[in-house]
């Protein structure tokens, strides 16, 4: 499959625009092993000092955050509870905001994305959250401040989405108001979705 690599100014539209924007684009990612992708399917949108559940909530710039800070598109990977998750920079610079990738509908390397997920039973199950879709595609933290319009990790052309739902984000109990912000969005009914499939319907 030949991909189109998504062109800079995607990443400039405003953070909860471009969560929305994402799903049903594909995220690709080049390896010696091969390459992998899957359809977005899942996004959170962060959106920066005024936001407790964010990084950046209050300014917070440290070497960990320190690309969110920078140009939109970039990719802001950390780390949590040993897992790489992945986080696309958005806003202006300055303005550190971003966009958690949750899950992805595998479209291309199968076989290796089940490789590297040997615990995985069903396809829905490859890339069904944030740190599952970072193993399958072989997101690492080498991944940290790259470009994400081109190789070897980028979003590209994807599918026209089904319905986009929106609900609150995802593992953010002690962010006061923040946790009830709906600023998470899905494709609604994807079995590959994170989380409870009773608010997927």
């Amino acid at each position: 499959m030949e991909w189109k690599a998504a062109e800079p100014e995607l990443f400039r539209l405003p953070t909860l625009e471009l969560a929305q924007a994402l799903i049903g684009m594909a995220l690709v990612k080049e390896t010696q092993e091969g390459t992998a992708a899957g359809w977005i399917v899942e996004t959170e949108a962060y959106c920066g000092p005024e936001d407790r559940a964010a990084h950046s909530f209050g300014g917070r710039r440290t070497a960990r955050t320190e690309v969110m800070f920078g140009e939109p598109g970039h990719a802001y990977a950390h780390v949590m509870h040993t897992h790489c998750l992945l986080n696309i920079v958005s806003a202006d610079a300055g303005c550190p905001q971003g966009v958690l990738i949750r899950a992805l509908e595998p479209c291309a390397g199968i076989e290796l994305m089940e490789k590297r997920r040997a615990g995985a039973k069903k396809l829905t199950e490859l890339a069904s959250g944030p740190g599952k879709l970072s193993r399958a595609l072989g997101i690492s933290m080498e991944d940290y401040g790259r470009p994400l319009w081109m190789p070897p990790l980028y979003v590209a052309a994807g599918r026209e989405p089904g319905e986009i739902a929106a609900g609150p984000r995802i593992g953010i109990e002690n962010s006061g108001e923040a946790r009830d912000y709906p600023w998470r969005f899905w494709e609604r009914g994807n079995p590959h979705v994170s989380g409870r499939k009773s608010w997927n319907r």
